[in-house]
């Protein structure tokens, strides 16, 4: 499975508003930080602002914060709002001309592939991504030598 650009800046602007919850944050900020372009991050943060995950906050002095506690966004509903398709291979989208369709356990075996990779993605929140919750995936990593 190939996570899209777009999903991976969302991914990295939760984190980030995520381990900054005590202020607001700016586009040019995340932008800068994560070395991507601001225009590019402009639309996927408002996707997620359109999503309900993001809140924005117009004005002087305004920028951006999770419109959600981190525990709520479920990584899961972030990837399948974010992603244009699921389809892994053609014949999952509609009109497929193959003519194994029928019968193919290729379809089977990918379509359960998918499935267990969007379970693993619904049992994580962004507070596990956070290093804030007691399932925290964090805590089974090698600490980053700095």
């Amino acid at each position: 499975m190939y996570i899209t650009q777009h999903t991976d800046y969302a991914l990295r602007a939760l984190i980030y508003l995520g381990t900054n919850e005590d202020r607001l944050v700016t586009i040019q900020e995340i932008s800068e930080r994560f070395a991507v372009s601001r225009n590019h991050l402009m639309k996927v943060v408002n996707a997620l602002i359109r999503a309900g995950f993001v809140e924005g906050v117009r004005g002087k002095g305004g920028g951006l914060r999770l419109a959600r506690a981190p525990r709520q966004i479920v990584v899961g509903a972030v990837v399948r709002q974010m992603e244009p398709g699921m389809e892994l291979v053609e014949c999952f989208g509609a009109g497929c001309q193959c003519i194994l369709d029928p019968g193919c356990r290729l379809k089977v075996a990918l379509s359960d592939a998918l499935a267990a990779f969007l379970k693993v993605l619904d049992d994580m929140t962004l507070a596990d991504l956070l290093g804030k919750s007691e399932h925290s995936i964090l805590k089974f990593l090698p600490p980053v030598a700095g």
